[in-house]
């Protein structure tokens, strides 16, 4: 449901990746990409952000439950995962954790599929932080979790948008890496916008 004056409303579901640990917040990704979506022309308002550092899955689902957005919303974001991984759930678990938050941003947008991406999962394990951790068995698992996402995103029509690989660039780009070591920086995330808003202009 757009508001009053025509203006879209966008809401973005997630944790440290969405609300922008270590960032201003104007440089979160969810801010970045209503900006260029204002600059091309679209009416969008202020970004709602369900989202905190340290999220997993479940605990997404209850803050969902606990603020109540009040939808539809016409685009709706979902980032989710990460801290699942690194608490040492395995993929498998996470599938049908993942699908149920994925069925309540669908409910979120209104029952419409179309209106809702998801975003893959970063790998931190390139980060700074990970220094002395066996990067490549985090990679591995990073994809796996992904491969939940991207697969329950497809049998549901949700697009699936890939930004794995430009997260893992900050493996010898230290300009997309935060201060705090472990999080993307505002260049980064600019990144993210960009690559999302591209898949959303199609």
């Amino acid at each position: 449901m757009t508001f009053s004056d025509g203006t879209l409303r966008m809401l973005a579901l997630g944790d440290s990746y969405t609300i922008g640990e270590s960032v201003e917040a104007e440089h979160r990704w969810p801010v970045q990409l209503s900006r260029r979506l204002r600059e091309r022309g679209v009416m969008i308002g202020d970004v709602a952000i369900i989202a905190r550092t340290g999220w997993t899955t479940g605990e997404l689902h209850a803050a969902i439950d606990a603020q109540k957005p009040a939808g539809p919303f016409d685009y709706v974001t979902l980032l989710i995962g990460v801290n699942d991984q690194y608490r040492g759930g395995t993929a498998e678990a996470f599938r049908a954790a993942f699908a149920s938050v994925l069925e309540r941003a669908v409910a979120l947008a209104g029952g419409d599929s179309g209106r809702v991406i998801v975003v893959s999962i970063p790998d931190w394990g390139v980060m700074p932080f990970a220094e002395g951790r066996d990067r490549e068995i985090i990679a591995q698992q990073i994809d796996a979790f992904n491969e939940v996402c991207r697969s329950t995103a497809v049998t549901r029509l949700v697009t699936f948008v890939d930004l794995t690989a430009i997260s893992r660039r900050a493996a010898t780009q230290p300009a997309l890496v935060a201060e705090d070591g472990l999080h993307p920086s505002a260049a980064q995330y600019a990144l993210w916008a960009r690559a999302i808003d591209e898949v959303m202009a199609r």
